[in-house]
């Protein structure tokens, strides 16, 4: 039996100019949106909030996912950032309190697990929406579709550059419009570039390690 690596698991096969690039050759496009504290609100302003996003809603002609992801926070550059302050602190009653308040601040989180809560909404576009489901037939096998390999036993016939700028384009569109409706409702969003979709995608598989700060080493080629 052959061995499969971990890249055999994952259901995106590349990420390149910020856009996700599925085995069959889909794109998607994540949107970092901000968030608003509904509970706050006034009721009048709870109802247009609901008007707004219901418009939102039956605006979109395509499909979209939203996601909510939930971990605990990570203070590991704010507690650097303290350490450093101690190590210069000159003052020795300053220094105590600086050093009391990192132990008062890490016991704080792991204590009661305080979470923190990102906010994003996936973007897909599909490669038959631009070429026809003739031109894709004609370019791939249906086994490849299938996201195995061709006759010949090579890999998946990767999507040329002219049909991603093509699919990209468009892709960028629907983001565009999406991020207009989402500001109709009171959020902000912003894509996000390809670093962050691999610090995301990372976080997603390694959730013990990113909670303590750690982040995944990229290597320069693959911003390229």
């Amino acid at each position: 039996m052959a061995e499969q690596s971990t890249q055999d698991f994952l259901e995106f096969k590349d990420i390149k100019e910020g856009i996700v690039i599925l085995k069959n050759n889909d794109i998607r496009g994540v949107l970092m949106v901000s968030s608003i504290n509904f509970a706050l609100k006034s009721d009048d302003d709870r109802a247009a909030i609901i008007y707004a996003f219901q418009n939102f809603l039956n605006s979109l002609d395509f499909p979209c996912q939203i996601v909510v992801q939930s971990k605990k926070i990570n203070i590991t550059r704010y507690l650097d950032t303290l350490r450093a302050l101690e190590e210069k602190q000159t003052n020795e009653l300053l220094k105590i309190q600086t050093a009391s308040y990192i132990e008062f601040i890490k016991n704080l989180v792991q204590g009661d697990a305080v979470m923190t809560k990102n906010f994003y909404v996936v973007v897909p576009y599909a490669l038959t929406a631009i070429l026809g489901t003739g031109a894709i037939t004609k370019q791939f096998n249906i086994p490849d579709l299938l996201g195995k390999k061709n006759k010949a036993g090579g890999p998946v016939q990767s999507i040329s550059d002219e049909d991603f700028e093509k699919c990209k384009n468009q892709l960028w569109q629907r983001m565009e419009f999406l991020a207009l409706g989402l500001k109709r409702c009171g959020l902000d969003s912003v894509p996000l570039t390809t670093p962050e979709l691999i610090e995301l995608f990372w976080s997603l598989h390694h959730p013990s390690e990113a909670e303590v700060g750690y982040s995944p080493e990229i290597i320069p080629e693959l911003l390229k």
